[in-house]
């Protein structure tokens, strides 16, 4: 199977330290990541367009730019949609787009299928000849998700999703999708449903890791976000998934570490952590 893959980048945003790295103390995660003088740390928000037999399936969207300046401000978001830009870059507009596959919808994920903010006019879908893929159980949570994840969530996007009808609910084991190749797998400890995309390559392995492993802090086990919903599940899945990556040799692409997109995995003989071995590109 002949496949091209591309790491796109989204619009980077800031988000408090404190939440990204759940019960980490500072002294720990400033380490890894330096914050801004509010606690904040920058992050990348990353997409991946797989190009194979003539379709372009685009995996995420980033972040966008659909806040209104007050919140752009608080997420230091620019008011351009990266993702266009970077997919102009390599001579493709969103039209060109076959599928767009969502992990998950939550703001940084989600929101770069949206128009750019503009007091004078709605907020309208991007991608008009694509399908939108969302796993069925994660839709079904967003659309009345508990308090504690609702600032999360873009409130116009589901009616925009929903009336399109181009939305397209999987259902688990509803694998392989669209292509060979390419395998869902589904985690409940970030969000209910989330789903994670698997593809196999020649050379092993690639898993769009969104937000189980956000980033190669992240790899440590222990560590997690203030966002996640179950911490100690979340563990318990990235713990399995990275066992099998590593005994696959295969790679995970970070959607939001702000310096390092892809690497290999592997695990310590003695100590049993996992290691990860930087990659500077995809090969397939």
């Amino acid at each position: 199977m002949a496949m091209k893959l591309t790491i796109l980048e989204g619009n980077r945003l800031a988000l408090d330290g404190g939440a990204m790295f759940g019960n980490a103390p500072k002294e720990l995660w400033k380490r890894w990541i330096s914050p801004d003088p509010l606690n904040r740390i920058y992050l990348a928000s990353r997409a991946l367009l797989i190009q194979v037999h003539g379709k372009n399936i685009l995996l995420e969207t980033g972040s966008g730019a659909f806040f209104e300046p007050k919140l752009r401000e608080r997420y230091q978001i620019a008011h351009v949609n990266q993702i266009l830009v970077s997919l102009n870059e390599i001579g493709l507009t969103d039209e060109d787009i076959d599928a767009v596959i969502l992990s998950h919808l939550h703001f940084d994920h989600a929101g770069g299928l949206l128009t750019a903010y503009n007091e004078k006019a709605p907020l309208q879908l991007l991608f008009p000849n694509a399908s939108y893929y969302v796993g069925r159980e994660h839709w079904e949570y967003a659309l009345h998700p508990h308090i504690r994840e609702t600032s999360s969530f873009i409130p116009e996007l589901f009616p925009l999703l929903n009336t399109s009808r181009r939305l397209n609910l999987i259902d688990p084991h509803a694998t392989p999708f669209l292509e060979d190749g390419l395998t869902f797998l589904y985690s409940q400890g970030h969000t209910r449903g989330l789903m994670l995309t698997r593809i196999e390559l020649s050379t092993g392995p690639l898993l769009f890791a969104s937000d189980l492993i956000p980033g190669e802090a992240w790899l440590h086990l222990p560590i997690t976000m203030g966002y996640d919903r179950f911490p100690e599940l979340l563990i318990d899945e990235k713990t399995h998934l990275l066992t099998q990556l590593a005994q696959d040799q295969g790679s995970v692409l970070f959607c939001h570490d702000p310096n390092l997109a892809l690497g290999k995995v592997s695990r310590h003989v003695h100590s049993g952590k996992f290691i990860l071995t930087p990659l500077e590109s995809i090969k397939c």
